[in-house]
Formats: C-alpha cells, sequence, structure tokens
C-alpha cells in the first residue's frame, strides 16, 4: 500500500505566485541561473540555486551558498511572500501545455515507501548529484522541488479529481513558456479520507521524474532518523513532498541522439551496416517517428526512416524499448559505444527542442542524428515491475513541474 498523505503546505500569496514559480533547479547551468535571477529577483530560482548571490569566486556547492538559501527562503516568508497553512491538506496541480492538461495530487510520500520499493524507480542517481540536494534540504529545513510520481488511474481519483477542478481554483496564470498552471485545495475530511484509502489500495506508485531530488529528500529523512532516535515515523522529515499524475494522462516526448563522428565509416557504409537490423528508406524531408520501432536518421542532409525488423525485438521489458534497440544494434556494433552515459562522441537532444534542432547539430558538431519515438509510459512501468532500470535519457517529460508553489517544512 501507499502512504500518500496531506501536509501543511508553505505556498506563495496568490498576487505573487506567478513571480515565485520557477522551473527545476537542474535545467539550468549556472550562467543561465544567474541571468534568470537578475531578470526575475522574485524567482524561487534564487533559493534553489543560492549560488546566483555570488559571484563567480564562491563555488556552486561552498557552505555559504546553502546557508544563503536558507536566509532568503526564511527572509521571504517572513516578509509575508508565503503563507503557511494552518490544516494539511492536499492539493491538485493541474499544467496544461499544447491543448494537453495532466492534473496531479500534491502531497507527500513515504521514505518507507521509497525504500520497501513501493515507490519504484527506473533510473539510478548519482552521489554526487545527490549530495547538492542533501545538503539544500537538510540547510533549508524544507522540500521545495516536488517529486514528479505516477500512479495507474482509479474511478475514485478520477471522479474526485473531475468534481474540485470545476471549483474556481486558489492560483491560475500561464507562464512565460505557455504553460497554463492551475491549483485547488482539497479541504473537505470526505475527499482527504477517500484521496488516502485510494491510494492506500495500490500496490506501487512510480517515479516518473526527479530520482536525484527523491534520493536525496530520502536520505536526509534517514540521516535524521539517525539524529533522533525515538522518532515516532510521523515526523515531516518521513516524508517528501510529491505531485502524483495518473498515467492516462501523462504526455512523454522523445529523447534523441546526435553523434559526433562515423567512427570511420562512409555515410554509404553506415547505411549499408543498417540494413541487417532496420528497413532503411530515404526520404524527401525532416521525418518524425509515428509508431514503436520506427527511427529517423539525419545523415549528410538526408532524412531517413529506420524500420526495426522483427528479430530486433525481445520480451524483455528492458530490451525491447526503443533507446534499448537503438543502443544494441547501432551504437554498440557500429560505433563502439558501449557506454552512452561516459562517451564523449555521443549527445541527448530533448524532444522539447525539436527535429530542427538536430539538422543544427548536425551542421555545428555532429555527423548524424537518430530520432525516436517516444517512451510509453506502461514500458516505465513494465522496466519498473521488474525491478529493472532504463537506459540513460529514456524519458522527456513535458512540461516540468514548478519549483517554489509548494514547500514542505520538515522541522
Amino acid at each position: 500500500m501507499a502512504d500518500i498523505r496531506m501536509f501543511r503546505a508553505v505556498r506563495p500569496v496568490p498576487e505573487k505566485v506567478e513571480k515565485i514559480a520557477a522551473l527545476p533547479y537542474d535545467v539550468y547551468n549556472r550562467k543561465e541561473a544567474t541571468e534568470v535571477v537578475k531578470k526575475s529577483p522574485d524567482s524561487f530560482l534564487a533559493i534553489d540555486r543560492a549560488e546566483t548571490s555570488f559571484d563567480e569566486s564562491v563555488d556552486t556547492y561552498d557552505e555559504r551558498v546553502y546557508i544563503r538559501a536558507k536566509e532568503l527562503l526564511d527572509g521571504r516568508i517572513a516578509a509575508g511572500d508565503f503563507v503557511a497553512e494552518e490544516e494539511p491538506m492536499y492539493y491538485i496541480y493541474a499544467l496544461t501545455m499544447e491543448g494537453n492538461t495532466q492534473h496531479g495530487f500534491v502531497a507527500c510520500a513515504s521514505i518507507d515507501d521509497y525504500e520497501s520499493r513501493v515507490i519504484k524507480k527506473h533510473e539510478n542517481t548519482r552521489e554526487d548529484k545527490e549530495q547538492d540536494r542533501i545538503r539544500h534540504v537538510d540547510t533549508c529545513d524544507a522540500q521545495t522541488g516536488p517529486i514528479f510520481l505516477a500512479y495507474r488511474q482509479t474511478g475514485t481519483l478520477r471522479t474526485i479529481m473531475q468534481k474540485k477542478t470545476a471549483q474556481d481554483p486558489l492560483y491560475d496564470w500561464v507562464s512565460e513558456d505557455g504553460i497554463r498552471h492551475q491549483v485547488w485545495q482539497v479541504a473537505d475530511g470526505e475527499s482527504q479520507r477517500e484521496i488516502r484509502e485510494a491510494f492506500a489500495g495500490m500496490d506501487a506508485v512510480y517515479i516518473a521524474d526527479g530520482h536525484h531530488r527523491c534520493a536525496s529528500a530520502v536520505k536526509v529523512g534517514l540521516k535524521r532518523r539517525a539524529q533522533h532516535p525515538g522518532y515516532t515515523g510521523e515526523e515531516e522529515f518521513n516524508f517528501f513532498l510529491s505531485v502524483l499524475f495518473p498515467e492516462e494522462e501523462l504526455r512523454i516526448l522523445d529523447y534523441n541522439r546526435v553523434l559526433k563522428d562515423l567512427n570511420g565509416m562512409s555515410a554509404g557504409e553506415l547505411l549499408q551496416k543498417l540494413e541487417t537490423d532496420f528497413a532503411v528508406e530515404k526520404l524527401s524531408g525532416i521525418y518524425k517517428p509515428t509508431k514503436k520501432g520506427e527511427f529517423s536518421l539525419y545523415l549528410e542532409e538526408n532524412w531517413y526512416k529506420l524500420t526495426a525488423k522483427p528479430h530486433c525485438f525481445s520480451e524483455d521489458p528492458v530490451e525491447n524499448l526503443d533507446v534499448s534497440i537503438l543502443q544494441s544494434r547501432v551504437f554498440a556494433p557500429h560505433f563502439g559505444i558501449e557506454d552512452p552515459k561516459t562517451d564523449k562522441r555521443i549527445d541527448f537532444v530533448g524532444g522539447i527542442r525539436g527535429l530542427s534542432e538536430l539538422e543544427k547539430r548536425c551542421r555545428e558538431d555532429c555527423r548524424a542524428a537518430f530520432a525516436l519515438y517516444p517512451t510509453d509510459i506502461q514500458e516505465l512501468f513494465a522496466v519498473a515491475d521488474a525491478g529493472r532500470l532504463m537506459p540513460p535519457k529514456s524519458t522527456w517529460f513535458e512540461p516540468k513541474l514548478r519549483s517554489g508553489i509548494f514547500i514542505h517544512s520538515i522541522r
């Protein structure tokens, strides 16, 4: 059973939410983050990336950065930019992008469920990336960026969602990137009980995005348990901030690949080798894959459709992923790329940038580009249920959850 709880949110006052809400800290490099904060000083990015308060002489991971984040957060709360709820509750957070809306329950999930794999992951995490958010959460005594979780829809949760979103929202604005954000409170006891019971009836929920933030929040919770051996399990540090979305509403974009060289092959030699595992068709213009097992290749200013032959598919949930087929049938045998995480000859381009970005990269610093059909959410579930991990850069979720709308204090 999944223990998905209400919490007492610290949240922006309505008149400031649009200025405060920020994209996740990890979508920016330091220079970009500094430019955003300079342009929008109210942005929560100033707290999530507090190195923007210092010049380049101060390292991003300097202890002063985390102390500054806490000072900024506490100062903004004291100044009245945020309000602390008197009672715990759930929220509904809806994001609308290009006509598609996804509705999530904002709540707190249990670190015990993460440890026992009721909350299932599909990616490994890196210790160095975890340490930054561990220090941020621990110093600020707060979780500021929600974890993106997914669940299999139920009739009860769908009904509650429809009922609540028919009411007037607490927040409603459109961000600079054209995403509409809406938030509703779920304050009545009956709905709260039904939500908790519905999640308690689930065998699993799944991390869609935010594996490092999740692992960091869990490690802070475990650290505080060690510091408080008499803990009851009800303390706020036992739970982490999440938004849980039904799988039927989620949108996963393609995550494409570009290659810096052809590994000594000519374009003709590469195409000939690919014919072993793919039907290769030269096209007259840009082409986006339309189904699983279909790829597009941009090579020497020409587009090709590659259709995987039947022998490429597998019953194994990982090996059957399109990203795995591309790795095992193309990158490893023909380019000698055994580990795409570390090989400098391969780079990754999120589908949000479009296929024109692949053409651009091939004009600038690459020789070939491969576009994929997006991974399906059911494929993600199958991999996680099997206790397996996806290859790197398998999924690109859009739209991104904003930070600063909900803060979970773990004091």
